[in-house]
Order: C-alpha cells, then sequence, then structure tokens
C-alpha cells in the first residue's frame, strides 16, 4: 500500500513542518522583543509600524520557514515507500504557497519577502531531501 504510506508520510510531514514552523515564530518575539508600542496582533496596526522592524525581527520569521520546510520535506523523504522526491518538492512548494498567501497579508519589507519566497521554502527542501538520503540511503534510488 505505497498510496496509503506515502499519504501518512506527507500528512505527517506537513505536520511536523508546520509545528516547528508555528514554534520558531512563537519563540521569536520572546528572543527579540518587537519595537516598543508596536502591535503585532493587528494587522493595520503592524502595517503602519512596520518601518520600525529591524533585520533581527525578522531572523526568527525565516528560521521557521526554512525549518518548517527542511523539516517537512526530511520526514516526507524518509517515510514515504516511493516518490520521495516529488513528496519533498511538494512539502516545499506548500510552504511556499503559504509563504505567498502571508506576504500579501502581512506587512514586511521587500527583502524579507524576496529572501523568504527565494530561500526558505525549496532550497530547504532540496537540504532535507538529500539530509534524508543520508541517514537512509536507500532513500537516493532513482525513482524511489
Amino acid at each position: 500500500m505505497p498510496l496509503l504510506r506515502n499519504l501518512l508520510a506527507l500528512v505527517i510531514a506537513l505536520v511536523a513542518g508546520a509545528v516547528v514552523n508555528l514554534s520558531l515564530v512563537a519563540l521569536g518575539p520572546s528572543v527579540f522583543p518587537p519595537p516598543a508600542g508596536v502591535d503585532v496582533t493587528d494587522p493595520a496596526k503592524l502595517a503602519d509600524s512596520v518601518h520600525l522592524f529591524q533585520p533581527r525581527h525578522f531572523v526568527f520569521p525565516w528560521l521557521a520557514h526554512a525549518a518548517g520546510s527542511l523539516v517537512g520535506a526530511f520526514l516526507v523523504h524518509l517515510l514515504a515507500a516511493s516518490r520521495r522526491w516529488p513528496l519533498a518538492w511538494g512539502v516545499g512548494g506548500f510552504g511556499f504557497a503559504g509563504g505567498l498567501m502571508a506576504a500579501s497579508m502581512i506587512p514586511a519589507p521587500a527583502w524579507f519577502i524576496a529572501l523568504d519566497l527565494l530561500g526558505a521554502y525549496m532550497p530547504m527542501a532540496w537540504l532535507g531531501g538529500r539530509l534524508a538520503e543520508r541517514v537512509r540511503p536507500s532513500a537516493a534510488v532513482p525513482g524511489a
């Protein structure tokens, strides 16, 4: 039942990636508190004060997106019965789609959006797949 195993691997990978992502996003403000007086819970107020944010405030959002894709792609590549690379790329693509939606809803500087979309999702999906191949060499079999 490779299809069922692949589907289960994909669900596990997406959930694990989301947990990693959300955990790092939640941790970020305790490491780099937002500027004084900024209300990050109100998108309109956040948009008005995004100019107060420094590059350090974007470290954890980027790490969250990158680590979520990395962990998700690693797990799906490791756990899937077949089609490991397409599933790993799918996890990265899922994250990328979420990043596009977030970029349209959450105000951020253009440099961060570009860095996030180009450097966090698909490159980390590739890295996650490569790491899984090292952990489980049979996962590197072409067509697997």
